[in-house]
């Protein structure tokens, strides 16, 4: 599908970036950071923790404390729900307390957050105090029978409420109604940080920590806080780069435990040159892969281990995980690009503006990358569906830019009472339940609550891109600094250039792949190495073209040792 390129326009005010070179200050600004104070990632600088109910959470934990109460985590079966579970699990054990334990719903069975069925699981362990992470904030039904039971219940999430919160003896989520935190953005496992540190503020004042119990570096775990914010792909606001910045030194440092050092490993990644990139791409679809196929206590015990030896194996089970996943998602890939093909003829070469598709032996656990592939390629709000295996359907949808999918739903549901059962999520993600027989009456709606909104307009694929490069400026020097330069991620885009190529040679590699030699078209004798991944091969390699319009990035590759520039092509076009 074409894309159009549009250049990001910045100015910077020279005097606000005298130490930042002139490229980077121009990404920074059109990236909304207005002076360097904005780059500078040291702990100091985090927001405070003014957070909505995080007074009633503490007592809850410094009563569980003191009286030796056992605490049961409820987790979300995503990596931000494993990293979110194994610091709380860790911090709460490095402040003294040894009744702590972890439960995870696995999904096929439990389905997400803390449902009833999942506390009368929980309620056999016997806790004193249900911590949710990463979920809580739709479960009312689950949070009222915790309390039948006599359980209390402290819910931690970051997900968008509804209009009403369930009635938990303390809830901490910035993004609940009165919460004066300014970052909305946090990831769960940044909330579970955020109650963490303040629990060891409380308990230093209380004379908790002493001679026979000393006080953690809540630092040390700052390696969790940065994979679980960069693989839930939360916006990357100053508060979340500072987390992850601080992250990534430590793994840089040698510092991570073992489970990521042993993802890393497993994943081909050399923790010394880490990057945010290689924590969505390379360890969070790994510890994803538990909660997809099998079950998420893998990776919780993964990320838990102290024993190299025992993380290395574990992260190996991802890592085969990993490639089943990855292979299951290739077959249902085809199948939904046939689907879409069908849907374009039925509807004269026009795809509606929001797209749900469904099959019944798609695997539940698959859908939501599966939607996200599909909104990449045909850049349309996309919900694919599964079975639930109990009669319904269970959805996972993913937006784009500018469209927020969970207001969406939310206006779905409004003006059609009882067509959803249950529905949740951010701006760009969010999931869904439903009869079988509605979901055509459902795809009907959500078309038309998209094209309410669109208008017509925002569909076809934008590319943003930070405009182009001097032949002088593709160097390697260039490409490690916009390398060290990040952390980059959500809403805080990887740099991506753009311009006019002579193709002067290319071919497939790993079947699906396009090796290529470019020039600049400003210099033919300047020759590129570049590399376009997951290419449709009815189009290339293409023999007749001899030049081609890219949106790339610079990257360093590293081989045998030898580091050399790069372009990562992320979109190509025949010049006419």
């Amino acid at each position: 599908m074409r894309k159009i390129i549009k250049r990001r326009q910045a100015h910077p005010d020279p005097g606000a970036f005298p130490n930042t070179p002139p490229l980077l200050s121009r990404l920074y600004c059109a990236r909304g950071v207005s002076s360097e104070e904005q780059l500078r990632y040291e702990l100091r600088h985090l927001l405070q923790p003014q957070l909505k109910g995080l007074e009633a959470a503490l007592d809850l934990l410094v009563t569980a404390l003191r009286e030796r109460q056992r605490i049961l985590i409820v987790g979300d079966f995503d990596a931000d729900g494993a990293t979110s579970t194994a610091l709380a699990v860790r911090c709460l054990r490095a402040m003294g307390h040894s009744e702590v334990e972890y439960l995870v719903p696995n999904r096929f069975e439990y389905g997400y957050g803390l449902t009833p069925e999942i506390v009368e699981v929980a309620a056999q362990r016997r806790p004193h105090l249900i911590l949710t992470v990463d979920n809580g904030i739709s479960s009312f039904q689950g949070v009222a029978r915790a309390q039948d039971l006599g359980m209390k219940v402290l819910v931690t999430d970051h997900h968008l409420p509804g209009a009403e919160v369930p009635p938990a003896d303390a809830i901490v989520n910035p993004n609940q109604p009165g919460c004066g935190f300014l970052s909305k953005s946090a990831a769960g496992v940044g909330v579970v940080f955020y109650v963490m540190t303040a629990l060891r503020t409380r308990l230093r004042a209380q004379g908790w920590f002493g001679a026979d119990r000393s006080e953690p570096n809540l630092a040390a775990y700052l390696d969790l806080v940065a994979l679980g914010t960069v693989a839930d792909v939360v916006p990357l606001d100053f508060n979340n780069r500072i987390l992850v910045s601080q992250g990534i030194q430590r793994m840089r440092a040698g510092l991570a435990c073992p489970g990521i050092r042993a993802l890393l490993q497993v994943g081909g990644r050399d923790a010394q040159k880490l990057t945010s990139t290689d924590l969505g791409y390379v360890i969070g679809p790994r510890l994803n892969a538990a909660g997809r196929l099998d079950d998420m206590s893998l990776g919780i015990r993964c990320l838990l281990s102290d024993d190299p030896g025992e993380a290395l194996e574990l992260a190996r089970e991802l890592d085969m995980l990993n490639r089943d996943r990855r292979a299951i998602e290739g077959v249902m890939q085809k199948e939904a690009l046939a689907s879409l093909d069908a849907m374009t003829e039925a509807l004269q070469g026009e795809l509606p503006p929001g797209i749900c598709l469904y099959r019944e032996d798609w695997h539940q656990g698959v859908i939501g990358i599966l939607a996200s592939r599909i909104k990449d390629r045909w850049h349309r709000p996309v919900i694919v569906f599964a079975d639930d295996g109990a009669g319904g359907l269970k959805g996972s949808g993913r937006s784009i830019a500018g469209l927020h999918l969970r207001d969406i739903l939310d206006e779905v549901a409004a003006t059609n009472p009882g067509l959803l059962h249950k529905f949740g999520g951010h701006a760009m993600a969010a999931g869904l339940s439903l009869g079988r027989p509605l979901l055509d009456r459902f795809a009907e709606a959500f078309a038309a609550v998209v094209r309410r909104h669109l208008g017509g307009q925002g569909l076809e694929p934008v590319i943003e891109s930070d405009g182009e490069l001097s032949v002088e400026q593709f160097s390697l020097e260039l490409a490690q600094q916009l390398e060290q330069g990040g952390p980059w991620g959500q809403a805080f885009p990887e740099p991506v250039f753009d311009g006019e190529f002579h193709l002067v040679s290319q071919k497939i590699v790993g079947d699906k792949h396009l090796k290529m030699m470019l020039a600049p078209a400003a210099a033919p004798d300047t020759l590129l190495d570049a590399i376009a991944f997951n290419v449709d091969r009815a189009l290339w390699p293409n023999n007749d073209c001899r030049r081609v319009l890219a949106a790339y990035k610079l990257a360093v590759n590293e081989f045998r040792g030898y580091r050399s520039l790069q372009l990562m092509v992320d979109y190509l076009e025949v010049c006419s």
